[in-house]
């Protein structure tokens, strides 16, 4: 928590209640609430090397804020098209057994806060469209999956997308 302060610090950001910590090596994400880790969670992030650049299809590292919630009421398994309910379960596409990662239940969309870093020109996570979001992939959340967002089981991202709110700090590191 030192290094994520540390950052926020010298972008002159205050610090948010509510932190979630993505650690790309362990495949985890932690939930803290005041300093205090409440929650952990199994995640999957990219297939390819971690990376804040356009194009890269790697998960971006840095300190971001959740800059969206999409979903609110929605069933869980319910799939997503350009952020809009397509008003289908995963289980009615398909391909939804097949390796296409398909974004469901819940969007927690990323905007980056470090300039140069994770924010603006080529390295733009909100431009990115970098997310935490459910997928049709439950059975392999916890290994590499996604082309640069973060996976979570169905009803994980129901319960987190609770918990959080539009303005939280995500921090992601190696």
């Amino acid at each position: 928590m030192e290094r994520v302060n540390k950052t926020a610090s010298a972008l002159g950001i205050k610090p948010t209640e509510r932190i979630l910590v993505v650690r790309i090596g362990l495949q985890t994400m932690q939930l803290f609430r005041r300093n205090e880790c409440v929650k952990s969670y199994v995640v999957s992030t990219s297939r390819r090397p971690p990376s804040n650049v356009k194009d890269s299809l790697g998960t971006p590292r840095g300190l971001h804020e959740i800059a969206e919630r999409i979903g609110a009421g929605q069933p869980a398994g319910m799939v997503f098209k350009a952020r809009v309910s397509t008003g289908k379960h995963y289980s009615e596409f398909p391909d939804a057994s097949t390796d296409t990662n398909l974004i469901t239940s819940r969007i927690l969309w990323l905007r980056g806060l470090e300039p140069g870093v994770n924010r603006g020109g080529e390295v733009d996570t909100y431009e990115r469209y970098i997310y935490i979001h459910g997928t049709n992939q439950e059975e392999r959340v916890g290994g590499q999956l996604s082309a640069g967002c973060v996976l979570m089981r169905n009803l994980e991202i129901i319960e987190l997308y609770e918990a959080v709110r539009a303005g939280d700090w995500v921090w992601i590191v190696d």
